[in-house]
């Protein structure tokens, strides 16, 4: 007989709990398990930090950004924490960004259930010729190593360049700040051990594309580089590995909105922010904003100083994000591709969606729709409430309240896609908006993601019971 809750010892009802929670319930509570033990280290453990006592909200709001990879912080982090205080953030940030599909899947595994990699994305799509019988652990372990591999390459590579930076002592130095670049680039975090991000790299594109790079490579997901792995090693064969549907839609997605990002900072900004930079530096920072704006969120320039058609296009690289399964947020450029598809196919008249040459199921296509539809009323819903919060901080000044409205559509993409840039306020925000966007960082992490699970998880087959009767409603 199953004991009374209230007689338990706290373990045993915490155990009781996390296995009462359904796996979306469970993924969202291991996030918010991180940043409560992130917020409590940073607040109790000694020699985290020098200077005045950190404050219980100054310490969640920078865990709750370092775990939700957003890279803010009310600190200069090179001078406030420690080497030990350092290494505090830089474990959140990575736990944080391998989260969404290794650390859910080993407290999945821990609590003896048994979960593939694939129900914990976003976009619920079927692998032909992939083993689903891979255990849980390893399977996490597997990505472990496959993401730290790729952060150790990435050091490597940005090791000797930071080493001749005047501003670092020495070798070990290098190495540390190498280190800590590659981790919350791959994840990516935006955060760097420089009070300007990375403007003092603007003349330095040995600096700024591995870290491009890295931040790419982190927003593409893990199904992405496993299917590259095995289309690689089966060259020469007869059967070559193909490319699933997915894989083709992140990889032209990508490409499409790098590309696009490149084109439109470079010619808006050529007169602009980039004015004092040389032609090569004008590209390679050009593709850098690209890049940043996908959710990383490292700067090279002044974002305070961009025109309206940059902050415009901005939003739009932010809103749309990475790739399901990776480390990067945002709408997914899956759901966008999916949204676009079957747009196209209303036009053409077709009665199926499909992408290079593939039917896409209409679940599937149901789940994107839902989801596009949920952050759409999530960022409208915030952006309204923003607006009320911080109504009265600008003196009733109607004028300079309408200046800052764009830094605050700006700031509420930003901080669902958890992104981390900004384009500054006149008028700080409150106590009332931090704790709004805090939320929002948390939804735009994990929200949509369970989400999208508990409606793969929850659907029934329409056979199975009753429904009502059918009318049409009239749309257009």
């Amino acid at each position: 007989m199953r004991p009374s809750f209230y007689r338990l010892n706290p373990f045993q009802r915490v155990v009781l709990f996390w296995r009462s929670l359904s796996l979306p319930g469970l993924f969202v509570a291991s996030f918010a398990f991180l940043i409560a033990l992130g917020t409590a280290g940073l607040c109790v453990l000694p020699g985290i930090y020098v200077g005045e006592r950190v404050s219980f909200w100054d310490a969640l709001f920078t865990m709750t950004h370092a775990v939700c990879l957003t890279g803010l912080t009310v600190f200069d982090v090179s001078k406030k924490f420690t080497f030990f205080g350092q290494l505090w953030l830089l474990l959140f940030i990575q736990m944080g960004g391998l989260g969404l599909f290794t650390f859910s899947s080993l407290i999945i595994g821990s609590l003896g259930r048994r979960m593939s990699i694939r129900s914990e994305l976003l976009t619920s799509t079927s692998l032909e010729g992939r083993s689903r019988s891979k255990d849980v652990g390893d399977l996490a372990r597997q990505v472990a190593r496959f993401a730290l591999l790729l952060e150790g390459v990435g050091a490597l590579i940005l090791w000797p360049q930071l080493v001749r930076e005047f501003s670092l002592r020495g070798i070990l130095d290098g190495l540390w700040n190498a280190v800590f670049l590659a981790i919350t680039a791959f994840c990516n975090a935006g955060l760097a051990l420089y009070p300007d991000s990375l403007a003092s790299f603007a003349r330095r594109p040995f600096v700024l594309l591995p870290i491009s790079i890295l931040v790419i490579l982190g927003g593409l997901g893990f199904l992405v580089f496993e299917e590259t792995i095995r289309w690689w090693k089966s060259r020469g064969a007869k059967c070559r590995q193909r490319f699933s549907t997915h894989s083709l839609c992140v990889f032209a997605v990508t490409g499409a909105l790098l590309l696009s990002g490149f084109l439109s900072f470079l010619i808006l900004e050529w007169s602009g922010v980039l004015a004092d930079f040389g032609i090569v530096d004008k590209i390679v920072n050009a593709f850098v904003m690209s890049v940043m704006s996908r959710t990383a969120g490292f700067t090279s320039v002044d974002y305070s100083l961009v025109s309206n058609e940059t902050a415009y296009m901005t939003i739009l690289l932010m809103f749309i994000g990475g790739s399901p399964g990776s480390t990067a947020s945002g709408l997914k450029t899956t759901t966008a591709a999916l949204i676009l598809a079957q747009a196209v196919a209303r036009i053409r008249g077709r009665r199926y969606v499909s992408m290079f040459h593939r039917t896409i199921s209409p679940s599937t296509v149901r789940r994107a729709t839902s989801s596009a539809l949920m952050t759409l009323m999530i960022l409208l819903f915030v952006l309204f409430l923003l607006s009320f919060t911080e109504r009265g901080l600008c003196g009733g000044d109607v004028a300079m309240a309408r200046k800052d409205f764009l830094p605050l559509i700006f700031e509420t993409v930003s901080a669902l896609s958890t992104v981390g840039l900004s384009l500054g306020f006149d008028c700080p925000l409150s106590h009332a908006g931090h704790v709004v966007l805090i939320i929002l960082m948390f939804i735009g992490r994990v929200g949509l993601v369970a989400f999208s699970a508990a409606i793969s998880l929850r659907e029934k087959d329409s056979l199975s019971g009753f429904r009502p009767a059918q009318e049409n409603v009239f749309i257009g």
